[in-house]
């Protein structure tokens, strides 16, 4: 080896020794500034621990019993409660935890509420069908539920106000503009009707409104558990879908021709129908319900006036079987009346898809009809009764 490649060795020796000495140099300025850089600062007061005071964050919590005076706080606050039956009088009243996430649990204390005389009925709620709100009033006088009032009758279900005054023994239609003083108030919301079952936004709607009340007037407010509400309604919203027939008797020519509309009329005014505004013949039991109607199959419904000699396509007796007590009896009220109109006009009296109706099928539609009517009674919403009209309605 000549003494320039020697030479030429040792340069690069010590090229690469520098390197990895500066490299090393370099590792240790680096790792010292990184850190620095994510050591937290000794006297950083966001990162020094608190010591437990007095002030100290409380989760709420709710108590054993919301009467009781030992625990200090004012007894004049409103107070919210779901999903209790206990009455709205001077007892204990425990809160029972909101099983719906969009109505929060209230955890104010309810303030001590005067007794309900003794012997008053409860207020006529009727658990199967309706959602119930009780408001412990303390003498507060109906006008001050007038906004309350007004906004509920927007939620989209029947509302029933029920108030007792103070002083009495019986509940009484409850009406804002009255000049009274009540003790306590119930207010309840149908669950279910024709156009379906309660849904959540409206019972979380009916509480908010009576809660912002409650507490504008330091009231006391007692709502009945949503989920449970939620699915009784759909229950009985099954079970009124699964009964809710409509029965359709037709009188219509035969062949090419058409049916006398003045007969009609006429059997119809001595049989003790009468005329409603919509143009359609109605008769009436006692109550003054419908027990089942005639209407025209033209587009014009019948006048106040008979026209001599006027005709139409044919006419349509229907029956609204869940509304009408004693079903049974009144549907062979209706064929019978039926058929009466076919003889007086020369009619056939069929069913909704033309065929005649023999009398294998009438007793077809009775059998059906008696079925439906066996599951109305086990329900405990028997036909005609007022649970069942305020359900079909």
């Amino acid at each position: 080896m000549s003494d320039l490649q020697i030479g030429l060795l040792i340069v690069g020796v010590a090229v690469v020794a520098a390197v990895l000495i500066f490299n090393w140099i370099q590792e240790r300025r680096f790792r010292r500034q990184a850190n620095a850089a994510f050591q937290a600062p000794a006297a950083d007061a966001l990162m020094r621990p608190m010591p437990h005071t007095a002030h100290d964050r409380v989760e709420p919590a709710l108590r054993e019993s919301a009467l009781e005076d030992e625990d200090g706080h004012d007894a004049d606050e409103p107070h919210v409660r779901l999903g209790s039956d206990l009455p709205l009088t001077g007892e204990a009243i425990a809160p029972v935890a909101v099983t719906t996430a969009s109505y929060p649990a209230a955890v104010e204390r309810p303030a001590a509420v005067s007794q309900q005389p003794a012997g008053a009925p409860p207020p006529p709620y009727d658990e199967q069908i309706e959602y119930r709100v009780r408001i412990g009033c303390d003498g507060a006088m109906a006008s001050v539920f007038a906004e309350a009032f007004n906004q509920t009758r927007a939620l989209g279900k029947a509302i029933r106000w029920l108030g007792l005054p103070v002083g009495a023994t019986t509940w009484e239609d409850f009406q804002p503009w009255r000049d009274a003083r009540y003790q306590q108030v119930t207010v309840t919301m149908q669950l279910a009707d024709r156009n379906g079952a309660v849904q959540e936004e409206q019972l979380t709607g009916l509480c908010d409104v009576l809660q912002t009340e409650a507490r504008t007037h330091g009231l006391r407010l007692a709502c009945d558990d949503m989920v449970d509400a939620l699915e009784r309604a759909q229950a009985m919203d099954r079970f009124c879908v699964d009964v809710d027939v409509l029965i359709g008797l037709n009188v219509v020519a035969r062949g090419e021709g058409s049916v006398n509309l003045t007969r009609i009329v006429r059997e119809a005014q001595s049989c003790g129908m009468v005329l409603g505004g919509d143009g359609v013949y109605q008769l009436l039991d006692s109550r003054g319900e419908p027990l089942y109607a005639l209407c025209n199959h033209d587009a014009e419904p019948f006048a106040v006036e008979a026209v001599e000699g006027q005709t139409s396509q044919g006419v349509t007796l229907q029956f609204d079987v869940p509304r009408v007590p004693d079903g049974l009896k009144v549907f062979d009220g209706m064929v019978a009346f039926g058929r009466k109109l076919a003889n007086e006009t020369g009619g056939i009296l069929v069913d909704d898809n033309l065929r005649p109706l023999t009398d294998t099928g009438i007793e077809k539609i009775r059998s059906q009809l008696l079925h439906i009517y066996e599951r109305m009674e086990a329900r405990g919403v028997p036909s005609g009764s007022r649970r069942s009209l305020r359900l079909f309605s």
